[in-house]
């Protein structure tokens, strides 16, 4: 196992739009068994994220999720770290935004997230024989 953020980082799977609904989101979360979707705007460029955090919020406030788009309820700009970061460098990194997701870019692209869940992963599976 590598000592890169790229080792325990997921790919995304399906990318989501800002003028996808909440309900579509939410959907594909499930669907993908994962607790963050990167929000991509009509350039392909990623302009939030959205958690399972800010599901819960969202769901705290009684709203439709039929009627709702990811832009309003994304947290925008997410922290962003390169491919090559070392583990110990985006730790950090989380706990000092106190964040539990990041996204991980090579160069310009997007080409994970990594969540708290993956370190938590990564110090169970390092106590496996």
């Amino acid at each position: 196992m590598g000592n890169t953020v790229s080792s325990i980082m997921h790919r995304v799977l399906s990318p989501a739009d800002m003028d996808d609904t909440v309900e579509v989101v939410e959907a594909m979360m499930q669907s993908h068994q994962v607790s963050s979707a990167p929000i991509y705007d009509d350039t392909g460029t990623v302009v939030g994220i959205v958690t399972s955090t800010d599901l819960l919020r969202f769901h705290a406030s009684g709203k439709d999720p039929r009627s709702v788009k990811a832009w309003e309820i994304c947290t925008y700009r997410p922290i962003e770290v390169p491919a090559s970061a070392t583990l110990a460098e985006v730790a950090e990194t989380m706990l000092s935004h106190k964040v539990h997701h990041v996204v991980v870019k090579d160069k310009a692209s997007m080409v994970g997230i990594v969540s708290s869940l993956d370190f938590v992963r990564l110090f169970l599976d390092k106590g496996k024989p």
